[in-house]
């Protein structure tokens, strides 16, 4: 998607409906809402998600589109705290057939072609990565390409693990859960000493990890070219 499309994305704004929302695990809350037969966007992309049934302070919020352009929802998947902000305890009194408005999605954070891929996530990190598998699986698997899914989850609840573990069975995909921040610096060793120059690294979760971890891939020998992030706010 070039620049100029998203910025038209970004101005088209439509009213979701929402058709479920449930609890994921300790904290985690999925949103599934409606996908009208016009709406598309790349596996990774983000939207901009808008409170319209009250009025709130900062009323707009980027949350990544966890489900698969080929998929008949759209899934926002997000951390909500015991004391959550006024954006996020307006989510949480969302019931079915309310809406909630989305700009886009936008973003560069997606998959352009067939080099190996190493895709790294932090926690709630996961969202992104999660519509590119699925994504991936409705195309088929392209064999041809390497792509390997690194998952640092310290609470080891690894959002989404078993959807994830049926799609690699039955793909190219390799992924590798990790519990610590050192665990993963070692496997970026291994990798990085493995591979040429011509990966590419993607990077989705807090802002602390994805910072980290971009300077890290650098400190490698990676070039920043190659690399893509997105980094979660809380909110």
């Amino acid at each position: 998607m070039s620049f100029l499309q998203d910025t038209l994305s970004v101005f088209k704004k439509r009213d979701l409906v929402l058709l479920d929302s449930y609890k994921e695990s300790d904290g985690v809350y999925t949103f599934l809402f409606e996908k009208e037969k016009d709406v598309t966007w790349q596996a990774g992309q983000h939207g901009l998600f808008s409170i319209t049934h009250k009025k709130i302070k900062n009323p707009i919020r980027p949350f990544s589109v966890a489900s698969a352009p080929s998929e008949n929802t759209i899934k926002i998947t997000t951390s909500i705290s015991d004391n959550p902000s006024d954006f996020k305890r307006a989510m949480l009194e969302l019931e079915e057939g309310m809406k909630i408005r989305m700009s886009g999605p936008v973003g560069s954070f997606y998959l352009r072609d067939n080099c190996p891929t190493f895709l790294i996530a932090g926690g709630i990190g996961i969202t992104p990565f999660r519509s590119i598998i699925k994504q991936i699986e409705a195309n088929g698997d392209t064999a041809d390409q390497s792509i390997h899914l690194l998952y640092l989850d310290s609470s080891q609840s690894y959002l989404f693990k078993d959807e994830i573990d049926t799609i690699a069975s039955s793909t190219s995909i390799n992924v590798t859960y990790l519990a610590s921040r050192d665990e993963l610096y070692q496997k970026i060793d291994e990798i990085t000493n493995s591979y040429s120059n011509d990966g590419r690294f993607f990077i989705s979760g807090p802002k602390s990890m994805v910072d980290s971890m971009h300077s890290y891939l650098q400190d490698n020998n990676i070039s920043k070219r190659n690399i893509k992030k997105s980094a979660f706010f809380g909110y």
